[in-house]
């Protein structure tokens, strides 16, 4: 579907990727619906575009999903990329702290979705756009919780795809790799391996825009060796598993988790 003129609810605005997925939706004519937690740089964000609505929401929440679909009304499409690092052990993790990265890694899109998509059924257009990770294909140690909501983002939005087949309405699921400039993983301070490529907060915003106008069922947002990786490990996960031991990944996830441990 097109862009230009879509109403588009954004979640995640407020910070890391979020604003680059606005500003790319912006350029291409979007009518933008921001929500996030903090309601400054929301505000801040829809002066610098223009007309962009703000609704701010805490999908931690258990009531936030419900108010922001009503809040928002129809919408063409509803892009869900507000999401919780969930670095970690999950021994180190409180039950709370649990419950909350999966409310807003998994409930909260899954209830957005629930509500959005009947309206955009009837009107036989709509698109949904679940911003996942590559975390969602293939796990690295330290990565239990964050894995377990980002696969299961990317069942929900498979099966809703085929649920929403012949509706007009698609489904697609992005999967970002390291991003650099903004994002979970550039807050986080933490260096990859000499040689490791990294991705721009473009590269995902480019891969929204296409979601919406190709609707294809995923994209992955990663350079090619770790596409191939990536798949392989899909496939064959033990022994690509050894591999990434080897190449000191026990090393990195345990830097993102304590980068990340105030997110919690």
């Amino acid at each position: 579907m097109e862009v230009r003129d879509a109403r588009v609810l954004l979640t995640g605005a407020s910070g890391g990727i979020g604003p680059t997925i606005a500003r790319g939706l912006a350029q291409r004519g979007a009518r933008l619906v921001l929500s996030g937690r903090r309601v400054d740089a929301l505000e801040a964000l829809a002066a610098e575009l223009g007309a962009a609505e703000v609704l701010p929401a805490d999908l931690a929440d258990r009531a936030g999903p419900e108010t922001l679909a009503r809040d928002a009304g129809a919408v063409d499409v509803f892009v869900s990329n507000a999401a919780l690092p969930a670095d970690g052990q999950v021994d180190d993790y409180t039950p709370d702290q649990i419950d909350r990265a999966l409310d807003v890694n998994l409930r909260a899109p899954i209830f957005l979705a629930r509500a959005l998509t009947p309206a955009m059924v009837q009107r036989g257009r709509g698109s949904v756009v679940l911003v996942a990770s590559i975390g969602a294909i293939a796990t690295t140690p330290g990565s239990a919780l964050y894995s377990a909501t980002k696969f299961g983002l990317r069942g929900f939005g498979l099966a809703l795809r085929q649920d929403l087949h012949g509706t007009g309405v698609g489904v697609t699921v992005v999967h970002p790799s390291f991003i650099d400039e903004a994002g979970m993983f550039a807050e986080s301070g933490v260096k990859l391996p000499p040689g490791a490529p990294t991705r721009t907060p473009r590269d995902v915003a480019d891969a929204v825009i296409r979601a919406i106008e190709r609707g294809p069922a995923e994209i992955m947002v990663a350079p090619i060796l770790l596409r191939l990786g990536t798949h392989l490990a899909g496939i064959a996960p033990a022994p690509v598993a050894a591999v990434s031991r080897v190449m000191g990944s026990y090393k990195i996830q345990a830097q993102l988790a304590e980068a990340h441990r105030a997110k919690r």
